[in-house]
């Protein structure tokens, strides 16, 4: 079945807090180094203080040069090789068939559901993880892989910020990460509008992208790790950054769940009811 313009709704996440419950390279390249995670993300912020560096490329420069003391070869390989020993938050590996079923049952099959995720960790691990085949596209921050295949240097680096530059590409349809965005688009041009995003984020890190989607008329959602403290939730809540906040727990049923169901009964009403408008003329 093909998608007529705007019949699209897009679900985009973050992923270390928000898939996951702790960064992806604690579970992966640092235990490789055998390097405590505590230890080598104050060496970061240490590094980012005596350096005025951004912490992304910061950390990512500090791996690499922590793998060459060592002597380990870090290539694209090894990385992708490391990502199923990535947990996921209770009921993950479910909630994109349950979503897709959902959206597809209540549109009568008029809307089709795509996934993203938006990430500061490296696409390198996400492309192995078990869930991978979920989305229709991932960003991330990348290595660059030297004539030996080694990972040296950062080729791309996704911050706080500029996570934002990937909504708009979603938004403009503009995927290709060789071309620009910034070309003028008119609204009625564009495939996914903002309205027909959900944001999903765990923290501060997410304030930006949050803040973009709900400008622009879309919905953003905060979790938390369960067990552990809503509060930076609840302020982001109080101040309108989202909609709403829940336990990270993706399970059928769950608060997270249960209200997600009710932001995608507004989004699928909302397209639904243009679509009958458009017949009028």
């Amino acid at each position: 079945m093909t998608m007529s313009n705007k019949n699209i709704i897009a679900l985009i996440y973050d992923f270390d807090g928000t898939l996951s419950p702790l960064p992806m390279q604690e579970y992966t390249v640092l235990p490789e180094l055998g390097i405590k995670p505590a230890d080598f993300w104050s060496d970061v912020g240490k590094e980012v203080q005596a350096t005025g560096g951004e912490d992304i490329i910061t950390y990512m420069r500090m791996m690499y040069e922590r793998a060459e003391e060592k002597k380990v070869h870090i290539d694209r390989d090894k990385l992708k090789a490391m990502a199923p020993m990535v947990p996921y938050f209770e009921g993950v590996e479910d909630w994109f068939a349950s979503m897709n079923d959902y959206i597809k049952k209540r549109s009568n099959d008029k809307i089709e559901t795509r996934h993203y995720i938006i990430s500061s960790g490296l696409r390198e691990i996400l492309e192995g993880v078990s869930i991978y085949k979920e989305f229709h596209n991932i960003f991330a921050s990348e290595y660059f892989f030297d004539h030996h295949g080694r990972a040296t240097y950062p080729n791309r680096v996704i911050t706080d910020t500029t996570k934002t530059q990937y909504l708009f590409r979603i938004n403009k349809g503009v995927e290709d990460l060789t071309k620009s965005i910034n070309s003028h688009m008119p609204m009625k041009d564009r495939p996914i509008p903002f309205e027909n995003m959900i944001y999903y984020g765990d923290g501060l890190t997410d304030v930006p992208s949050m803040a973009v989607t709900r400008a622009n008329g879309g919905h953003s959602v905060a979790v938390y790790t369960p067990g552990k403290s809503e509060k930076p939730c609840q302020t982001l809540f109080k101040e309108k950054r989202c909609d709403f906040f829940a336990p990270a727990d993706y399970s059928k049923g769950s608060d997270l769940h249960r209200r997600t169901l009710l932001i995608l009964d507004k989004i699928i009403a909302s397209i639904l009811l243009q679509k009958e408008l458009d017949t009028l003329g």
